[in-house]
């Protein structure tokens, strides 16, 4: 019976030990999305930029106007609300928490900063990343 026991606990360990593994590589390949996406903006390309979120009609995206469906639809707006390199300015991250759900989806928490010549908006956003065909990608987006 002690046998069994040890066994037990050896098999639990080297499973934690898998997960945590796991989840450190999805953590930097989250963070990697992230620190892309800011490249993408600060580079003026927004194409670029939204190569992080799902490119499906089910994207949630809420922002201040309230929800928006859709990959194309949230381009859009965010094409509309940012026109070119000096409505987009400089972006920076802070990010605070992320937090594995299972192990395909991730809760992250952050904030995030824009300099631009005649104003400094900021903000925070919670995303939901969920991965899909080996990749994370943004499915939810709430930023205020």
């Amino acid at each position: 019976m002690k046998m069994i026991g040890k066994i037990i606990w050896v098999l639990l360990l080297a499973c934690s030990t898998t997960v945590m593994a796991q989840t450190a590589r999805d953590k930097t390949d989250i963070l990697k999305v992230l620190e892309n996406q800011r490249q993408g903006w600060n580079k003026g390309d927004m194409d670029a930029y939204m190569q992080g979120y799902w490119k499906s009609d089910s994207l949630l995206f809420v922002g201040k106007s309230g929800p928006t469906y859709g990959w194309q639809k949230t381009l859009d707006n965010y094409k509309k609300g940012y026109p070119d390199k000096s409505a987009m300015g400089f972006l920076t991250f802070g990010i605070k928490k992320v937090e594995f759900l299972s192990k395909d989806r991730a809760f992250v928490l952050g904030s995030w900063n824009l300099k631009r010549e005649k104003d400094e908006p900021k903000g925070y956003f919670t995303l939901l990343l969920r991965k899909i065909n080996g990749q994370w990608k943004v499915v939810a987006d709430h930023s205020s």
